[in-house]
């Protein structure tokens, strides 16, 4: 009986396993489908040569009515019933699993659930542990954890347990916590790879991307399934654009004549350790602070023992924590036991951390943008359109003020609109009607609301184009009226929308069934939509460094003091740091307020005698000058020196 039960079990683990792989597929594009359901047919085929054996043609046999299925049996549907297992290194897991105590600082409540699934499928048997040793899955799974800082990931964040360390031999309890926590840093790898560490909204409201954070029991089922290829498939999380991997390998270069920091100890799990104590990693402690062997003896007491935790282990445990910014307690705590392991580098120097914020924005972008897709770089100002895997078409882009950003999001283009209209936003409504600036506008009704709406033509402040990818910011591609904007350098001049240096152009590369000359052909013919024959991928990004095309690296304005923020949020940077590196923005110094309006800041005299409030308001007020056209005028005739306005 005892036999049957083994090997029915194992059957049930391995279909259990199966369905999940299956599952995981289902998520995961980039592992085929062939793939998994071979490793599982294989796996099922070696559970399979038990003495329950279960062909596919008794699969394939329609299920029993449900009273006479075996209450024993695996669900089909349905969470696994929570029955405490018989097993004693299974019973260890199920009752490591029901404690509340964390198996990982950050890892969430609901990837925690997700492992307890996990586990439930397989009977609460150990994952990556046999026979006391580590599976090959596990050791190449573990070996890329080691290996996560050549991906800018804190290796620290991953801490691999240990077994097998001690004199004695580990108990159940202490192999289903190692277990659990080898899932949990697995876990918690892949989703930090796909962007799980910091929250985009945190830095700003406007960046809203669709992060693709893989649930924890999937990771460990394509890890599970995966045998010495699960370093491999634990790496593919990572973003694999050609982007990223030039960051990456000059992230590598950087750090390849960086010096080497003290020496690292990696010490079992056990208690927290304190003064007069004693445990059987103290000989490691007094290794690695270079201590006697044991306390030395003196007329009144006899030599201490190795694995004493003496005055003299605790002082040096006080010192290591002074170094390391902790609590010098003299207490080996687990905070301490984590920064022995980890040896003493430099602090990431400014270009490192520059590359590891916008290795980290590659992470907020789908892992496959596609084929053909478009992206828009925001501190660059520019455009690439992508067919076919490579670059069509690159232009010229204007996009958000300091104060109306260019929000970061990826959505997908739909149709684009010749001769739009334009209905003015509610924010820029509320200025054109204090300034009486409604000339050419027309009253509409727009639902409950009252706008106002610009005709088609060349004066309207979308252009004769705009390109609508359907989005929560109501933003989208458009042509403008005023060309001269894009000979500046910076060109943040927009309300958040993205204008396009020429858009027939652009049309024609996104626009299958049409050319720039046909599309020029129907300006001034009344508002035409055309709808692409398949949604195109646009992705708004935020990168200031990056590698460009002939492989120079170059970095570029934190426009909106992103930066900043995002260094704070790795651990790269202090607050007060962020904030005194902030770019100002949008509050300019008041010559260059003046330069940009074309007015000459006035040399105020040493000292003022005392007149009266509304006589400083004059003072005060800057000098009259033509107002220029709200949309820019391209075609003026006046040579005024100003910077044009824009609101969209």
């Amino acid at each position: 009986m005892r036999a049957e039960s083994g090997a029915g079990g194992g059957v049930a683990r391995t279909l259990s396993v199966a369905l999940a792989a299956l599952l995981a597929f289902s998520q995961v594009p980039s592992l085929r489908a062939e793939e998994v359901a071979g490793s599982v047919i294989r796996n099922a085929a070696v559970d399979a040569t038990e003495p329950q054996a279960v062909s596919l043609d008794t699969a394939a046999e329609p299920a029993p009515p449900a009273p006479e299925a075996s209450p024993s049996g695996p669900a089909a549907e349905g969470p696994p019933a929570r029955i405490a297992p018989s097993a004693p290194l299974s019973a260890a897991v199920y009752a490591r699993l029901n404690d509340s105590a964390p198996l990982l600082q950050r890892l969430s409540g609901k990837d925690r659930e997700a492992i307890q699934a996990f586990y439930a499928l397989g009977d609460f048997k150990p994952v990556w542990i046999e026979n006391g040793a580590f599976t090959s899955a596990a050791n190449a799974a573990i070996a890329r954890l080691r290996e996560a800082g050549e991906d800018g990931l804190d290796p620290n964040a991953y801490p691999v347990p240990a077994i097998g360390k001690l004199s004695r031999p580990d108990t159940d309890a202490e192999i289903a916590e190692a277990d659990l926590k080898l899932s949990a840093a697995l876990a918690l790898y892949a989703r930090d790879a796909r962007g799980g560490r910091v929250n985009p909204a945190a830095i700003s409201k406007l960046i809203t991307p669709t992060l693709e954070l893989p649930p924890a029991d999937t990771v460990l089922t394509r890890l599970a399934v995966a045998g010495a290829q699960a370093g491999d498939v634990l790496q593919s999380y990572n973003p694999r654009q050609p982007g990223y991997l030039a960051l990456k390998k000059r992230l590598a270069t950087l750090r390849a004549g960086r010096t080497q920091g003290t020496p690292s100890v990696k010490l079992p799990e056990g208690p927290v350790l304190k003064l007069g104590m004693s445990d059987a990693r103290v000989p490691l402690l007094r290794s690695r602070f270079g201590l006697d062997s044991h306390a030395a003896g003196t007329l009144d007491t006899a030599p201490g023992q190795p694995e004493a935790y003496d005055r003299a282990v605790a002082e040096a445990v006080r010192g290591f924590q002074r170094s390391r910014g902790l609590p010098a307690s003299g207490t080996l705590t687990r905070a301490t036991v984590a920064a022995l392991a980890d040896p003493a580098l430099p602090k990431p120097s400014g270009s490192e951390a520059d590359l590891l914020v916008n290795m980290e924005r590659w992470r907020w972008l789908p892992a496959d943008l596609g084929p053909d897709y478009v992206l828009v770089n925001v501190p660059a100002y520019k455009l690439k359109v992508f067919r076919g895997g490579t670059l069509r078409d690159e232009t010229r882009v204007i996009v958000g003020k300091p104060t109306s950003p260019t929000p970061i999001f990826s959505g997908l283009m739909e149709y684009a609109v010749v001769n739009p209209s334009w209905y003015v936003p509610p924010s820029i409504l509320k200025q054109m009607l204090a300034s009486g600036r409604t000339n050419g506008f027309e009253v509409v009704r727009r639902g409950n609301a009252i706008s106002l709406r610009q005709p088609p033509g060349e004066r309207n402040a979308l252009g004769f184009i705009k390109f609508m990818f359907p989005n929560q910011h109501a933003v989208y591609l458009h042509d403008t009226p005023n060309r001269s904007l894009f000979s500046a350098s910076a060109r943040a001049f927009s309300h958040g929308c993205v204008r396009v240096d020429d858009p027939f152009r652009f049309a024609d590369a996104v626009l299958p069934n049409w050319t720039a000359e046909r599309l020029k052909k129907l300006i001034g013919k009344g508002e035409r939509t055309l709808r692409l024959p398949e949604k195109l991928p646009v992705h708004l990004a935020y990168f200031t460094a990056e590698v460009d095309d002939l492989g120079s690296y170059r970095t570029l304005p934190d426009l909106y003091g992103y930066d900043g923020p995002m260094k704070v949020a790795l651990g790269l940077a202090s607050r007060s740091e962020a904030v005194a590196r902030a770019p100002t923005g949008a509050k300019r110094p008041a010559a260059e307020a003046a330069k940009r309006s074309g007015q000459r800041e006035a040399t105020r005299p040493a000292s003022r005698p005392a007149t009266t409030r509304e006589a400083v308001r004059r003072e005060r007020a800057p000098a009259p000058r033509r107002a220029p056209d709200m949309f820019g005028n391209p075609w003026g005739t006046e040579a005024v020196e100003y910077q044009p306005r824009s609101y969209w």
